[in-house]
Order: C-alpha cells, then structure tokens, then sequence
C-alpha cells in the first residue's frame, strides 16, 4: 500500500434529517483535514489530501431521549481528539501506522462512552455506531462497527466496502438467509456491536485503493434501510457533474418518500488527482479485510458480556447468543442468555437420569 505518486484531491458534502417519525436526531456525521485541523471541508473544494490525510465519520446513536444523541455526538468527537493528539504527533506518517490510530481511536472512544454511561445512570446502555473512514495518499482505510454503511461508487456501480455487524448479517454469512429475506426481517434492527455499551470491542478493519472519479458514500441505516445500493449509484449517475449537494438530497428525499422511519445521514466525497489511477488499473471495488496479523473477528453482542461456554458433558449447540437490539435492555439480554443455557443443562440432566 504504497503513498500516491502525485495529487489526491476530494470534494465532500453531508447532510442529516430528523426523517419521519423520530422527535430527535440521534446521527451524527464528521468530516475532518487532519492535515490542518479543521471540520470545514463540505464547502468549496476540491481539498487537497495532506500528509496527514482525512476523516469521514458517520454515527447512529441508540439509547432512547437524549442518551443516542450524546453517544454518537461524543464518538466523532472522540475519535476526532484522538486522532490529533495521537496521529498528528506521530513521527512516522505510514500506513500501517495510520491503521493503528484509527482502530485505537474507535477503542478508547468505546472505552469512554462505556464509562460515561456507567457513572451516569440516566444514560445507561447508551451506544452509537460508527463507520469510520481515514483517506491517506490514494489509500481508503475503514474502521467499522454496528450497522451504519460505507459504499464506494465506481463505473456506475456501488459496493458495499463495509460489512454490517447484525444478527441478520451472521445469518447470510452463515446461509441462513439471503440478502433479500435479511433486508425484510423483522429482526433487521439488532446489532451486534455498538460504541459503549459493553467495554470491549472488535473493530472492523478494511481498505481499498481508490481511482480517479470514485465516490465515497457513507451514512446511517436510516437510508440504506431505505435505499438500495444499485439506486445509490442510479441516483448519482443522474446528478449532473457529480452534483454531491444534489446527490445527498436526492438520497434523503427518497428514504423520506419511503416512511422516514429513521434519522437519515449521508456523507459524499468524489475523488480525483493525479495520485490516483484509472479505475481499469485497480479493478473493481471490495469488501477487503486489512492485514493486521489478527484472526478474524467474531462480534460480541453489543449489551452483554460473551457467554459462558457449556459444560464438557454437554453436547454442543449451534451457539446464537441473544444480540442487541437499538431499544433493548442490556440487564433483560444477558438474563435471556443465561436462562437459555440452563435450561439446556436442566434437560441434559433430567434425560441422563
């Protein structure tokens, strides 16, 4: 993952929508030069890429009254700070280096929400999603957890970079369900990892080589609820001269045409510069894990602690732990989960007798 040879400029908008049936917007959405230390780039452009590269945040918070607000409005503030105080000191402005802030600043931002909400009982079980995106050189990186989506727009096709950390996720992945069953379940909503309430996290780590022309499409599921990711390339394809303003718009009008049953966020940025290279040279766009050396990650459910495995004697069980879902109780999730398990032991030990 070579830095680029020339040039990267971007060109971003972003917007946000209470949508239908909310009271209060509990998104939140950043955009950030960590070159020069500003949140001022969705105006004007296109922006230079500096040594230090940029920031694209979106957050959909979750808690209920002002707790999802607060979550999501501390995690692009956190991750912000973060990067900073940390990143911009370091003496190595490498990629591998740039990956490890960006994981580390996703982790504490946890470790600080979680926190929060634990000496602030009014909040309690208060948590956000985050997909996060760092642009250095000619390089995507993302840091994702929860359900909120990153999609990269290229040759009037859109792919999906991120992948959600959902129950119903876990069961396409598993073959349980097809995309198209997942997108129509009941059961959509549950997640199974959030920033905050539980102290430990798994982040996502991915990446992708941006070409000339590529554009970033990164927002809450209060639109890819609602929207299609083939719409999403149809709708820019038909914004004359990538008309960002005009995209993000359009994708918010539509996800308010079909209920607004959520708070919709979308961030755009279209790429382009010398630095980058024809999209017939990089291939087509992928969910691509980045290599930190690490297994795989395998989500713990975002309001309870991993369960207990069973006892030896036990034959094993397909585990599917009770996962998060946005409005649920961390108390009445974990008690869920330990009273499946009892019961299990309950009924091995009355069949042995």
């Amino acid at each position: 993952m070579s830095p680029a040879a020339g040039p990267v400029t971007v060109t971003v908008r972003a917007r946000t929508d209470l949508g239908r049936t909310r009271d209060h917007n509990e998104d939140a959405f950043l955009v950030a030069d960590l070159t020069t230390r500003t949140v001022d780039l969705t105006n004007g452009g296109p922006h230079q890429v500096g040594e230090r590269g940029i920031l694209f945040l979106v957050a959909d918070g979750m808690g209920g009254a002002a707790a999802g607000e607060l979550a999501s409005s501390m995690a692009a503030d956190l991750i912000f700070r973060h990067l900073i105080e940390s990143w911009n000191t370091e003496n190595d402005p490498a990629p591998e280096n740039f990956t490890q802030h960006l994981r580390t600043a996703v982790e504490q931002a946890n470790e600080r929400i979680h926190l929060y909400s634990r000496e602030h009982p009014d909040v309690r079980g208060m948590g956000t999603t985050a997909t996060v995106a760092g642009v250095l050189g000619g390089v995507l990186y993302l840091a994702q957890v929860g359900d909120s989506r990153a999609y990269l727009v290229r040759g009037g096709v859109a792919t999906q970079l991120t992948k959600d950390q959902s129950l119903m996720q876990r069961l396409v992945d598993a073959g349980e369900l097809t995309e198209e069953e997942a997108e129509h379940s009941e059961r959509r909503n549950i997640i199974l990892q959030a920033l905050g309430p539980d102290a430990r996290i798994r982040v996502d780590l991915t990446w992708q080589r941006l070409s000339r022309g590529d554009t970033l499409v990164i927002c809450s599921d209060g639109l890819s609820g609602q929207v299609k990711r083939e719409e999403i390339a149809e709708l820019l394809k038909s914004q004359a001269q990538a008309d960002l303003d005009g995209l993000c718009a359009q994708l918010i009008a539509v996800a308010n045409e079909r209920g607004g049953p959520d708070n919709i966020t979308v961030v755009a940025a279209r790429f382009d510069g010398q630095g980058l290279s024809e999209p017939a040279e990089v291939g087509d766009a992928s969910y691509q894990h980045y290599p930190t050396g690490e297994p795989d990650s395998d989500e713990v459910p975002a309001l309870q602690s991993p369960p207990a495995p069973p006892p030896p004697a036990v034959a094993p069980v397909a585990e599917a732990p009770p996962p998060a879902r946005r409005n649920g109780s961390p108390t009445v999730m974990a008690g869920v989960g330990i009273g499946v398990l009892l019961l299990l032991l309950l009924l091995y030990l009355v069949l042995r007798r």
